[in-house]
């Protein structure tokens, strides 16, 4: 829970990475009024923030609190739940602190650590910086022994099934949180179950969500041990401050049986694109919710499909359309930049990116005209929603305008003898201050000044060494180079050789698999059919390049969704005898197949032999009549409703002409 404290730091002696022990400058922001604390170890800064809990501890630079990742991540592991590392300075490209600073009418003296930590501390107040983010949203929890099973004796088994009854126990309790935990908030979690003697030698459980969310706490007894850690990222990643609650984002849906999702952030980066088959629609609703609040919910097609609509409701947000029919080569153009797995993927980028092309003047305008201190992201918003720029800069200021507390200026001191004394003693205690600052500030540069002595003394020891080494390993040096050399090019070799073996094995198990159709086509116990992964023209041209289309081939198509009247014109244009699919083709492609008059049978039951399949040729023959039928009553029955039109318009014409 927040409770609107921040801790600006700043180092005021020494470096992380030096042996001494550095001393920070602490700047306490609680309700408006800021307490300093000087040459404070990192120790006690996390006593005090144990005590405070504060919302976010801020820096100019996250290196001054730790040497480096792990050390950073040790530091993030000690914070209290909820408390957040802010960097002010922004994150992969930082600015200047007292640039910003300037920006956001503050003032301060960049070498006096106490104001750098309370500028720091104002600025977080502000929204401005970026959250230092090294965990998942994952946490792991495992519960296992809390001792050694030892060598054992004659009770040694009794013991085992005693310890791991007990850990088998605790993680029924563990389970039954969890359970309870994701009926009632959605998080999903896995687990992973080593059974032994007696019970569980140990239980992992892997839960989608922040660790500070789980209801799991780590806790010891005798036999049992409950760790409960966050996954690490593999790199730091920097998450803008302003806006602390939901983000707006901009999101593409490809509806259907597989529903396509790409989430993009207000300044076009790419925050989730995945394909999910058999999803519900509030299962899509809690993924959107989970990477912020949309403000546009996009589609490639015209009209919006309803499933579109109903997720734009969902959310209130603005619908965006092409207006048209987007091309497949338009798509892939489009989508290319940050990849994709299948076309609900492709398309849900399609989307998505073609409707922040169109918003990205708008927002470029925005980022000129507003200022720097506003939540763009929310000025943006009301853009999207129809406001003008001027009003919606002016909407924000009004909303989200942070007013800093400051301490009281003292009232002007009258010129009074008597104060004379009290004058005289704050003048000596701020030159007091002002020597011991004087006396730090000299005893650091006589330990930089020592550090870079040692340093040059070192530099000249590895020059010696280095000139030795040169002088007797040149011929060894140029030896072990040819050698490398002639073993790149052994490896090379090698490479293209495994490359050729792999080529050869894969056609002679094609050459194989075509052996066996061919056995049964002699038979006369199947016929050929050439198997089509999905209806898009990237397939069929991968399957005719390969296997060859011809007259009267039979087609099995392995995903028949996502194609149209296009896709289905190849395969009409190629004169195939049929097309067997095993789940609904779309309305229109099917129209295609019916005015090209190529059967497309359903259910049909095919023998697979990996990229080929054969199938029964009576089964087939079958169907194509069934099919041949259906497909006459549909031309009759379009035949009837064709003169029954034209009847309607004679009668009509005769009406107007009697009248």
């Amino acid at each position: 829970m927040q409770n609107g404290v921040i801790y600006g730091i700043d180092i005021a002696k020494g470096s992380s990475r030096a042996q001494e022990v550095p001393k920070y400058a602490v700047a306490v922001l609680k309700d408006g009024e800021i307490n300093h604390y000087t040459m404070v170890r990192l120790h006690r800064i996390l006593r005090m923030l144990n005590r405070d809990r504060p919302d976010h501890i801020a820096v100019d630079n996250i290196f001054e609190l730790a040497t480096n990742k792990r050390a950073l991540i040790h530091l993030l592991e000690k914070l209290p739940d909820n408390t957040k590392l802010v960097q002010v300075t922004g994150g992969v490209h930082q600015k200047p602190l007292l640039r910003l600073a300037q920006e956001h009418g503050l003032s301060f003296n960049q070498f006096d650590p106490n104001q750098e930590a309370e500028a720091c501390a104002i600025l977080a107040s502000l929204g401005v910086g970026v959250e230092v983010s090294l965990f998942e949203d994952i946490t792991r929890i495992k519960v296992s022994r809390a001792r050694s099973l030892g060598r054992g004796g004659w009770s040694q088994n009794r013991y085992r099934r005693k310890v791991h009854g007990a850990v088998k126990e605790k993680s029924r309790e563990v389970e039954s949180i969890l359970r309870k935990f994701s009926r009632d908030t959605g998080y999903t979690y896995t687990e992973k179950i080593t059974s032994g003697f007696g019970g569980y030698v140990r239980a992992e459980y892997t839960v989608n969500a922040r660790r500070e969310r789980v209801p799991v706490k780590p806790s010891t007894n005798a036999d049992v041990q409950v760790t409960v850690k966050s996954v690490e990222r593999d790199k730091i990643q920097y998450i803008p401050l302003k806006g602390q609650g939901r983000k707006y984002t901009i999101v593409g849906i490809d509806p259907g049986t597989t529903v396509g999702i790409a989430i993009l952030s207000l300044e076009g980066e790419l925050l989730l694109s995945d394909s999910i088959r058999g999803i519900s629609h509030d299962e899509v609703v809690r993924t959107i919710a989970e990477y912020g609040k949309p403000a546009v919910v996009a589609t490639d097609v015209y009209p919006t499909p309803s499933a579109v609509e109903k997720i734009r409701r969902s959310f209130n947000a603005v619908i965006w359309s092409p207006g048209g029919e987007i091309r497949a080569e338009d798509k892939i153009a489009i989508a290319r930049k940050f990849g994709y797995s299948n076309d609900h993927e492709r398309d849900s980028l399609t989307a998505a990116l073609a409707s922040y092309k169109a918003y990205k003047n708008v927002f470029s305008r925005v980022e000129k005209r507003a200022p720097k201190y506003l939540d763009l992201d929310r000025v943006k918003f009301h853009v999207i929603n129809g406001d003008s720029i001027d009003e919606a800069i002016e909407k924000v200021a009004s909303e989200s305008r942070i007013k800093v507390k400051m301490k009281p200026e003292p009232e002007p001191v009258k010129e009074d003898l008597s104060d004379a004394d009290g004058q005289v003693k704050k003048l000596r205690e701020t030159l007091a201050q002002r020597n011991s600052q004087i006396k730090q500030l000299k005893d650091y540069v006589s330990e930089l000044k020592y550090e870079s002595v040692q340093k040059e003394k070192q530099i000249e020891k590895l020059e010696l060494r280095l000139n030795k080494v040169r002088n007797s390993t040149y011929k060894q040096v140029r030896k072990e180079k040819e050698l490398q050399i002639r073993d790149n090019e052994i490896a090379r070799l090698n490479k293209e050789l495994a490359k050729t073996k792999k080529s050869l094995r894969s056609q002679r198990n094609q050459n194989k698999r075509l052996k066996q159709i061919r056995k049964k086509e002699v038979k006369g116990e199947g016929l050929p059919v050439k198997v089509i992964s999905s209806f898009t023209r990237e397939a069929i041209q991968h399957t005719k390049e390969l296997y060859g289309l011809r007259e009267n081939d039979v087609i099995y198509l392995e995903n028949p969704s996502g194609g149209g009247p296009i896709t289905a014109s190849l395969l009409i244009e190629a004169k195939v005898k049929a097309v067997i699919i095993s789940e609904d083709i779309p309305y229109a492609a099917l129209e295609s197949f019916y005015d090209g008059n190529v059967p497309v049978l359903k259910g049909l039951k095919v023998h697979r032999v990996g990229d080929l399949a054969s199938v029964d040729p009576g089964i087939l023959g079958e169907a194509i009549d069934k099919w041949q039928e259906g497909a006459e009553e549909r031309r009759k029955e379009k035949e009837r409703e064709q003169f029954q039109s034209i009847l309607e318009e004679y009668r009509s014409e005769r009406r107007r002409g009697l009248a």
